[in-house]
């Protein structure tokens, strides 16, 4: 990397870990992502869904090869600085989606001048929000994200995180959130990661 990369935008990608239509989580994280782009961040929203990827399984991978949707992530990631996540919570645990998605690219080589899928997200930072209908706004699942995301993938996950209960009620008409504190939190989360993956950028020059 060269000095003039310290002048480019952060690059974030955008996952939620739900691709229904309606998702409250990915209603919040289009809310970060805007926030992150009023700071100057560039933002790739990925749907998880698209990708197409199979239920995991090794003789599968075996018979046909890497999918070309986990292939596709692993290019996203080693283009990209950081990340900003919306993950609910099923049965207190990650939703499928996202779990099968991630341990697709954990599989994925080097290759073509790119790192393998866990190089390509080695220290970069991520946010960590859920949003859910219910009292705890899918703060069951976040701590197992984020073991998951630091153990396996490097990642740097900043400490601020947020939960967002009742989030059937928490948006207004504008898609922004109702309780000035709980928007705060968001603010101060996506900064985090913003900054974050500035400092990175400026250790790399």
């Amino acid at each position: 990397m060269t000095a003039s990369n310290l002048s480019r935008p952060v690059r974030l990608l955008a996952i939620s870990g739900s691709s229904r239509q309606g998702s409250l989580n990915r209603q919040l994280l289009g809310l970060a992502a805007r926030k992150a782009q009023a700071l100057g961040a560039e933002v790739t929203q990925v749907d998880l869904r698209e990708l197409a990827l199979p239920v995991y399984d090794d003789d599968w991978a075996a018979a046909h090869g890497k999918p070309e949707g986990a292939i596709k992530l692993r290019a996203l990631f080693a283009s990209h600085d950081g990340l900003l996540l919306s993950c609910p919570e099923y049965n207190a645990l990650p939703t499928p989606l996202l779990i099968n998605s991630f341990d697709w690219l954990s599989t994925v080589p080097a290759q073509d001048e790119l790192p393998g899928g866990t190089g390509a997200t080695s220290g970069k930072p991520v946010g960590l929000m859920a949003a859910s209908p219910g009292a705890l706004g899918g703060l069951r699942a976040l701590p197992i994200v984020r073991t998951y995301l630091s153990t396996n993938f490097a990642m740097v996950v900043v400490p601020e995180q947020l939960g967002l209960p009742h989030a059937d009620q928490q948006f207004d008409e504008a898609h922004g959130l109702v309780k000035p504190d709980l928007d705060k939190v968001l603010d101060r989360l996506v900064a985090s990661v913003v900054r974050q993956a500035r400092w990175r950028i400026a250790e790399q020059a």
